[in-house]
């Protein structure tokens, strides 16, 4: 199975190169170009294999997305010239990333099940359980760290520390807020449920604009509608629409990113489990046919494309 591990272009122009977890990102002057691999990571840590048409899935829907709410709030994307590829404006990064729940689950739910009531200064309603709704969506920021893990912080903490200004943070809530509702509203068009995401912003021009991927299974989480209130009345789980079953595989092969650990060998069969999931997930989110490319050099391909896309910006 072909796939994109990483790239190691030289596009005219450009002054910087970045290789992160999953995203190769190229600097050229006031643009970026972001190449989506199909590097996947779990835990932390990038996993040892790449799967096939990930990046391609992660990208697309990305954009579909980004065009969706652009009447909502601007955003940094020009292009997206190639299934694997968002060309857009460098932005200055806003350090806070603006995480909102709807429902009950992950972070939430394990700060709820400690017995804690409070979370990111957000008072947790009494008598929940895990995967209910709130009465209305919460808004839970996390700091947005240069290494290591994001930290939790109330909108009061931000606000003190300077991180944001207080028009910047008000404007950030309101863009959050209508962003949600539209993904809400994109979700349920297609039988889902978006239960939690994070959406990062920065600054161009004096401008809060929108950055980064959204409403994508790797920074977002969805419940299936459909018997969603039974499984809610008989105290099961949902049935979610993200990664976590590669997380529970490797939990399952006794890996959770902990010193010491060995990370397992991925066998072919999973390496296409994961690449048919994923497949999955971009199908149902967007409601459009995933288009698969198993040309032998796809980074030919991906090099074309991008050097005529610069050519008209």
């Amino acid at each position: 199975m072909n796939a994109i591990r990483e790239t190691n272009f030289q596009f005219p122009g450009q002054t910087g190169f970045y290789r992160g977890k999953v995203r190769d990102v190229y600097s050229l002057g006031d643009r970026l170009v972001m190449i989506a691999s199909d590097r996947i990571s779990a835990f932390d840590h990038i996993l040892p294999r790449a799967i096939p048409h990930k990046g391609a899935v992660l990208n697309q829907i990305a954009a579909y997305s980004l065009q969706s709410t652009r009447d909502i709030c601007p955003n940094w994307l020009i292009s997206s010239p190639d299934p694997n590829v968002a060309i857009g404006w460098r932005c200055e990064p806003v350090r806070v990333e603006m995480v909102i729940r709807g429902y009950l689950a992950g972070h939430a739910a394990r700060t709820y099940a400690s017995g804690l009531r409070t979370l990111c200064g957000v008072t947790l309603p009494k008598g929940l359980r895990e995967s209910d709704p709130f009465p209305e969506p919460i808004i839970t920021p996390t700091t947005k760290a240069e290494e290591g893990h994001d930290e939790d912080i109330s909108r009061e903490g931000i606000l003190s520390s300077g991180l944001v200004s207080a028009e910047d943070y008000a404007q950030m809530e309101s863009y959050t807020r209508a962003l949600f509702q539209r993904g809400t509203e994109m979700a349920a068009a297609q039988g889902l449920i978006l239960v939690d995401t994070k959406y990062e912003f920065g600054k161009k021009d004096g401008q809060i604009v929108l950055m980064d991927e959204i409403h994508t299974p790797d920074s977002s989480r969805y419940f299936y509608a459909d018997g969603y209130a039974q499984r809610q009345e008989r105290g099961e789980r949902q049935r979610q629409l993200s990664k976590e079953f590669v997380r529970e595989w490797l939990i399952a092969n006794g890996f959770q990113g902990k010193d010491g650990q060995q990370m397992p060998t991925m066998p072919d069969a999973f390496v296409k489990e994961i690449s048919d999931r994923y497949i999955e997930l971009f199908e149902k989110v967007t409601g459009r046919l995933f288009v698969k490319d198993d040309s032998k050099n796809m980074t030919a391909r991906i090099e074309e494309n991008v050097l005529a896309a610069l050519a008209l910006i």
